[in-house]
C-alpha cells in the first residue's frame, strides 16, 4: 500500500483514493483547508484497510482512464456498503455510477474541457448554498448517461445532463467537474459542505494540535538520544529545526555543507542566524572545494544532481561519523514527496500503477541503506502552506518563512553547461539584484519563485564603445499556489528595465539579460 496510517498517529477523517489525476493532492490540500485530517491513498486500497483507519467519509479523486476500457483501475466494491458518505469527482463519478448498475458512454455531441456554468436542481446537502449560474472547471470526454438506481441530478450545464448527482439515502455524490481548481469559483463551497455538513468532520485538524502532537510523538520515538539535521535554510528544514529544538532542545545538532552553490551570502546569513540569533547548535561544512571539482567537465543536468546528491552522502557520512554517534537522523520530508515517491499515476494505455520518476537528489530514498539512522520525519503528513504556518506557530522570522523555494543542488542547475567559480561569481551577483530589485517593487511575496539562469553561450554587445562578447542572464519569475503548475509573473516594464540595466552595469561577464515568458506546462520553473 502506498500510503499508511504510518504517516501519522492521527487517523485521516477523510480518504482520498488516487485513480492518477493531477489534482489529487490538491482535493487533499482543500480538505485540510477545511479544518480537517485528510490523507491520498492507493485506489487499490482494500476495504479491510479503510475500515482499519475508520474514515468519516471518502473522496474518489479523477482520472486519465474511461471506466469501460479494458484495463480501467477499480476500487473495491465493497466500499459502497461502508455506508459513510462518498463523493466522486469526474473518474471517480463515472466510477460509481459504472459499479452501481447506471451507464457511462461517450459524451454525446463533444467533449467538455474549461469553465461552464453549473444549472442547479437540487440545492440540498450537496449543493448548498451554491450560486446558481456559478462556473465550474469541466475536464471529460466521457458522461452519465443513465444513473444508478435511487439516484437523482442535481445540476447540469449546456453540454452535460448530470454534471452533479447523488443518491441522498446512501449519501453517495458524483461531479462531473472539479471543485477543488480555482476555476470552480464555488468549488470550496462544495467540499465544506461535503465534510462538515454531509461527513460531519470535526474541525480538528490546526497548526497548534499538529506542533503539539508533533512534539509528543518526537519525544516518544527518540527519547534521549541526539538527533542529527542536515540543514538547508529553507523553510522545509528550518521550520523542522525549530520544531525538533522545542521538542528535544540541545539534542539536536544541525549541519550545514557548504557545497558552493548556495546564493551571495547565504551561508554566513545562515550561521548568524541560526548559531547566534536562536542559539540552535550548527556545524559548518566547507566542502566547496571537493564538489566543484567532481563537476568539472560535467554538463548534463541530471548527472549534475546525480553527482552533487552521492557527493552531499558522502561529506554527510565522514561528518557525521565525526560529530555522532547519532540514533537518529531528521528529514525535512513533506507530503508529496511521500506520495511521489510511491508514485500512483496511472498509466492510460495499461490502466496500471506506475512509478514516478522523482529528482535525484529528493529526501525520499536518497540515503544508503548502509547510513544506520532512524528517521525522524514530523513534517511528512504536511503540504507546503501547512509547514510555512507551523513555522510562524514556532516563532520562525517572515524571512524565513516567505522564502522563495531553492532546489537542492543550488546554483549549480541555473548555470547551463560545465560549472566554473567564474560563472558562480556571475550568477550570484546577477541573482542577488534579482531579488533585490523584486523586493524593492513590492513583488518578493505576490511571486512564488524569482532568479536568474546563466547561459552557456555568448551574445555580441556595445559597452563603453567597445564590442562585447559575454554571458546573458535569464530573469525567470513565476507565480504558483503549489509549484505544481505556474505562469509567468507580470512584472512592471520599469522594473525589468532596473533588473537589467544592474546586471549589465554592475555583473562581469554579461552584456544581454532577457526574460522567460514560459508557463508550466509546457516548460518547468527550473531550466534544468
Amino acid at each position: 500500500m502506498p500510503y499508511s496510517q504510518s504517516d501519522c498517529h492521527r487517523k485521516p477523517s477523510i480518504i482520498i483514493l488516487d485513480f492518477g489525476s493531477q489534482y489529487s493532492e490538491l482535493i487533499a490540500r482543500r480538505v485540510r483547508e477545511t479544518q480537517v485530517y485528510s490523507l491520498v491513498m492507493s485506489y487499490t486500497t482494500t476495504i479491510k484497510e479503510i475500515l482499519q483507519l475508520a474514515p468519516k467519509g471518502l473522496i474518489l479523486s479523477g482520472g486519465p482512464n474511461s471506466v469501460y476500457s479494458e484495463r480501467a483501475p477499480f476500487c473495491d466494491p465493497a466500499i459502497w456498503d461502508l455506508k459513510i458518505p462518498i463523493l466522486g469527482v469526474c473518474y471517480g463519478m463515472q466510477l460509481m455510477v459504472h459499479q452501481l448498475g447506471g451507464k457511462v458512454q461517450k459524451a454525446t455531441g463533444k467533449a467538455e474541457y474549461g469553465k461552464a456554468p453549473l444549472h442547479i436542481n437540487d440545492s440540498n446537502e450537496l449543493l448548498n448554498n451554491v450560486t446558481n449560474g456559478s462556473t465550474m472547471w469541466m475536464s471529460h470526454s466521457d458522461s452519465v448517461q443513465d444513473m444508478p438506481k435511487d439516484f437523482v441530478s442535481l445540476a447540469y450545464t449546456s453540454n452535460t445532463k448530470n454534471a452533479a448527482i447523488a443518491s441522498h439515502n446512501r449519501h453517495l455524490y458524483g461531479v462531473q467537474f472539479h471543485p477543488e481548481v480555482v476555476h470552480s469559483t464555488e468549488g470550496m463551497k462544495m467540499i465544506r459542505n461535503f465534510v462538515h455538513n454531509i461527513c460531519h468532520c470535526d474541525s480538528n485538524w490546526t497548526t497548534a494540535t499538529f506542533i503539539d502532537e508533533s512534539i509528543e510523538r518526537v519525544r516518544e520515538q527518540v527519547g534521549n538520544k541526539r538527533v542529527l539535521l542536515a540543514l538547508s535554510g529553507g523553510v522545509d528544514s528550518s521550520t523542522l529545526a525549530f520544531l525538533l529544538k522545542k521538542a528535544i532542545g540541545n539534542q539536536l545538532i544541525c549541519m550545514f555543507i557548504d557545497q558552493g552553490f548556495m546564493r551571495k551570502g547565504e551561508p554566513e546569513f545562515l550561521m548568524e542566524f541560526f548559531n547566534k540569533k536562536f542559539n540552535i547548535h550548527v556545524e559548518y561544512i566547507n566542502a566547496r572545494k571537493r564538489f566543484i571539482a567532481k563537476l568539472q567537465g560535467i554538463t548534463d543536468p541530471e548527472e549534475k544532481r546525480k553527482i552533487i546528491g552521492s557527493e552531499f552522502i558522502r561529506v554527510f557520512e565522514e561528518e557525521s561519523k565525526r560529530l555522532g554517534p547519532f540514533d537518529y537522523l531528521a528529514q525535512g520530508t513533506l507530503y508529496p514527496d511521500v506520495i511521489e515517491s510511491a508514485g500512483t499515476n496511472i498509466d492510460p494505455n495499461s490502466g496500471e500503477r506506475v512509478a514516478v520518476k522523482i529528482k535525484s537528489h529528493h529526501n525520499v530514498g536518497g540515503l544508503p541503506k548502509d547510513l544506520q539512522f532512524k528517521l525522524v520525519e514530523p513534517l511528512r503528513t504536511l503540504f507546503k502552506d501547512e509547514v510555512r504556518k507551523v513555522g510562524r506557530s514556532l516563532g520562525l522570522p517572515e524571512e524565513i518563512v516567505k522564502r522563495h523555494p531553492f532546489p537542492g543542488p543550488g546554483l549549480a542547475i541555473r548555470i547551463l553547461g560545465e560549472i566554473t567559480t567564474e560563472k558562480l561569481d556571475c550568477l550570484r551577483d546577477a541573482d542577488l539584484i534579482v531579488r533585490e530589485e523584486i523586493r524593492k517593487a513590492g513583488l518578493y511575496d505576490e511571486i512564488w519563485q524569482a532568479f536568474a539562469v546563466l547561459l552557456p553561450v555568448c551574445s555580441v554587445g556595445v559597452m563603453g564603445d567597445q564590442r562585447t562578447y559575454a554571458w546573458p542572464i535569464v530573469l525567470r519569475c513565476v507565480s504558483s499556489e503549489d509549484g505544481m503548475t505556474a505562469d509567468w509573473s507580470r512584472i512592471p516594464y520599469e522594473v525589468l528595465e532596473i533588473i537589467s540595466n544592474r546586471i549589465v552595469n554592475e555583473v562581469s561577464g554579461v552584456n544581454r539579460v532577457v526574460f522567460d515568458i514560459t508557463s508550466k506546462p509546457p516548460g518547468t520553473i527550473e531550466w534544468e
